[in-house]
């Protein structure tokens, strides 16, 4: 049985300040290299699994992406004389480059920095309901960079975590209650009174209207055509937009079934019929026609 010759492995494909690279050395770095891509990957599901009960997902994918990436650096550094490249060399030349990319990319940065003060402040997490700067929707992910939101129509919408971290975010479900207001308007020749017992009297039979804070139903204002009032109820934040859609059609039924009436806009015009002045609007009108 003949052998392959694999002397060609010794053969030196370049030289630098290091010394000659041969195709042995190339084949160690990329089998070190791959090798290291897989372990990493498999660390980071193992510790995602052990981190899922022990830290929410906000927290725990930053953790996670920095132990992936700062592995694969730390390895690719180490390995590097292997192919005849001075770490220490590489690691100047880095910190030039990134000294000038600073300057030149200096939105960069300030997205780089806003990013890790939202990462530490969490003002917002993942999955929360937020409107930032006129977009709202869920958040899907926070990265160094942006932050990305998904709109209640659907899109996707990249935001730089500088434009988040210097504007109002409105966060929805962050408090555990929220509460929604309606402005109702009754005739006039109808009873408030009555109508107030009914609406409370819905909002009773309600099992997500919360009791404390308690709702309130008041008369707030006699309109041009109509007596307004005012409904205010607290419910738990996951229930509070299925809540605040349905009540509403149920209390303009329950009204119009009591005979209570939510008026069109009115208006009163007055014509004046005053006979006395009747005579001297036609002789005004016959000395013009003369």
């Amino acid at each position: 049985m003949i052998l392959p010759d694999i002397k060609f492995l010794d053969y030196p494909l370049y030289s630098t300040s290091q010394g000659p690279v041969t195709p042995e050395d190339l084949i160690k770095f990329i089998i070190i290299l791959s090798f290291s891509i897989i372990l990493s990957k498999v660390l980071t599901i193992y510790l995602r699994r052990s981190l899922k009960d022990r830290v929410s997902k906000d927290v725990g994918e930053p953790i996670l992406k920095l132990f992936y990436y700062g592995s694969l650096i730390i390895v690719f550094i180490a390995i590097l004389p292997l192919i005849g490249l001075d770490p220490s060399g590489l690691l100047l030349a880095g910190g030039v480059a990134g000294i000038v990319l600073g300057f030149a990319s200096q939105n960069i940065v300030g997205n780089l920095v806003s990013g890790c003060f939202l990462m530490f402040e969490r003002p917002i997490k993942i999955g929360d309901q937020v409107e930032i700067n006129g977009i709202a929707g869920y958040v899907t992910d926070i990265r160094i960079i942006s932050t990305l939101i998904r709109t209640y129509d659907g899109l996707l919408v990249r935001l730089p975590n500088q434009q988040v971290f210097t504007t109002n975010i409105t966060n929805i479900v962050e408090h555990p209650v929220r509460r929604f207001e309606y402005t109702i308007g009754i005739r006039y020749s109808d009873d408030a009174n009555a109508a107030i017992w009914l609406i409370e009297d819905l909002i009773d039979k309600e099992p997500f209207a919360l009791l404390n804070p308690s709702p309130s139903v008041f008369v707030s204002d006699l309109g041009e055509s109509s007596v307004k009032i005012v409904v205010r109820i607290w419910a738990p934040v996951s229930e509070w937009f299925g809540l605040k859609t349905r009540l509403l059609w149920t209390i303009k039924c329950t009204l119009q079934e009591n005979g209570i009436e939510i008026p069109f806009p009115q208006r009163v015009l007055h014509i004046n019929t005053d006979p006395k002045k009747q005579p001297q609007e036609i002789e005004n009108l016959n000395d013009k026609n003369i």
